[in-house]
């Protein structure tokens, strides 16, 4: 099943933009923003956008009964394997959203669940450091350059996220 590309420029939130697309009436899409004003993290945490990182949101329709147990790990999962591939160190999973290399973030995740029109959706944020990495007071950060014998390219890595996606829909119920 095919996700529709959404590309902007500059958004406050991937988030908030799948939300309004939903709103609209999409059923599905991923959206790829150069750069986020506004980017979420957990429990109203703020995410660091900085310039030349990968920002991305995934929706789609899911089954009402998958467990939120399923979708965080299938999250986790498709998101380290594209990690994991590009690195040559230890990438580790920190529950319930973030992905680690040598125990420093590298990547934080998003997800929220909405009911729209008698149907559940998924949205799935992704920030991932691919250039820099912010420095924040005790909590040790990275980016994949670091780690990667060749420069990785944020959108490379997009179009990795995109398909592997639509590979595994399946797995979200829908």
């Amino acid at each position: 099943m095919r996700l529709k590309k959404y590309s902007y420029k500059k958004v406050g939130s991937t988030n908030n933009v799948a939300l309004r697309l939903i709103e609209q009436g999409n059923q599905r899409g991923i959206i790829l923003t150069d750069q986020q004003t506004e980017g979420k993290g957990q429990r109203k945490n703020i995410w660091i956008s900085t310039k030349g990182n990968l920002f991305l949101s995934v929706f789609f329709e899911i089954g009402k009964k998958i467990s939120l147990s399923k979708i965080i790990n299938l999250n986790l999962k498709i998101i380290k394997e594209i990690i994991h591939k590009k690195i040559n160190s230890l990438t580790q999973i920190k529950k319930p959203n973030d992905i680690l290399i040598n125990k420093k973030k590298v990547c934080g995740i998003l997800q929220e669940t909405i009911f729209r029109q008698n149907r559940k959706y998924l949205i799935v944020g992704i920030g991932i450091n691919v250039s820099s990495s912010p420095k924040i007071n005790n909590y040790p950060t990275t980016y994949l350059n670091n780690y990667s014998n060749k420069k990785l390219n944020r959108l490379e890595l997009f179009k990795e996220f995109k398909s592997l996606y639509e590979k595994n829909l399946h797995l979200f119920g829908v």
